[in-house]
């Protein structure tokens, strides 16, 4: 897997949190753990004894605190957002250390939602965060992160969208394109594509209890030092699984993932405008595809 460091940093981290406005206080905390497999070496695609494992807490919290009425039915409504991940690795058998044993990842933002004419809506984001791999924190973790993304909501099941997102990740202000796509489909089997988070298909048994299949796209980023200069990690992990969901009631529902690893591995850039091209033909160093197991709880309330 390939995505560049900064559209884990800015995009990503900003427009995923378009699928989950909503006018009422919405969270989900999550716990993962991926157990350890090998790392094999990109020079040469060797597989070889040493081994990492994974495991992380999530937490989002989403709080709208403004509306404005518009026009019928159309408000335009501000949210703040949080965003936490500690992730913690354990690296056996390496000759000389080359990934953290600690990362961790908090952001604070603000939602601005507009509603416009013929089912256009304007998304307005903004945030700040600290990106670390807890050796040293310091101005260098902290990364901002802002965006204008235009939506169009095709129907009730289909949106896109497409707008600029700036984020100072490369040590200078710098704009990448933000985009975003959601699809949903069916009542009782349901298709869900929600880029670029992942997609899911499953089936609705009753009103309190569902089966998907679940493919997810994540990753963390920090910021570490290197032979003197400052550049960013990425780690990235590409998921597949099946996921139970129960409803316990109104306002809380617990999911349970169990599948596979298809991808994860990490990623170095440099800090300036060289580091967004370099590296782009440079293999990554990864590991083995091994189990992923997850825990969900999310809240919405009524």
């Amino acid at each position: 897997m390939k995505f560049k460091t900064c559209c884990c940093v800015g995009a990503l981290m900003l427009v995923t949190h378009i699928t989950n406005a909503q006018n009422k206080v919405a969270a989900e905390l999550t716990a993962e753990y991926v157990p350890f497999s090998n790392y094999v070496r990109p020079e040469d695609s060797l597989k070889t004894g040493s081994t990492s494992d994974f495991k992380r807490m999530k937490l989002t919290v989403m709080i709208p605190f403004s509306f404005r009425k518009r026009e019928a039915d159309e408000a335009a409504r501000w949210f703040v957002v949080l965003d936490g991940a500690y992730a913690k690795m354990t690296n056996r058998d390496y000759e000389k250390p080359l990934f953290p044993t600690e990362m961790l990842n908090a952001q604070v933002g603000l939602k601005h939602i507009i509603p416009m004419k013929k089912n256009w809506s304007l998304y307005t984001m903004a945030g700040v965060g600290v990106y670390t791999d807890l050796m040293q924190i310091d101005r260098n973790d902290v990364l901002l992160q802002g965006g204008v993304i235009f939506v169009k909501q095709f129907n009730p099941r289909l949106a896109a969208g497409l707008g600029p997102v700036v984020s100072n990740a490369f040590g200078v202000p710098m704009v990448m394109p933000g985009l975003y796509f959601s699809w949903t489909t069916g009542t009782k089997f349901k298709v869900n594509v929600n880029l670029p988070e992942g997609a899911d298909i499953g089936y609705q048994f009753n009103p309190n209890l569902g089966l998907k299949a679940v493919l997810g796209l994540s990753g963390m980023t920090v910021e570490k030092e290197k032979d003197g200069k400052s550049i960013l990690l990425g780690y990235q992990q590409i998921t597949a699984g099946l996921r139970p969901e129960v409803r316990l009631n109104k306002s809380w529902t617990v999911g349970l993932t169990a599948g596979t690893t298809l991808a994860r591995s990490f990623k170095e850039s440099e800090r300036s405008l060289k580091g967004i091209f370099s590296g782009m033909n440079k293999v990554d160093p990864r590991f083995t595809t091994t189990f992923y197991g997850a825990i969900s709880l999310k809240l919405n309330m009524p």
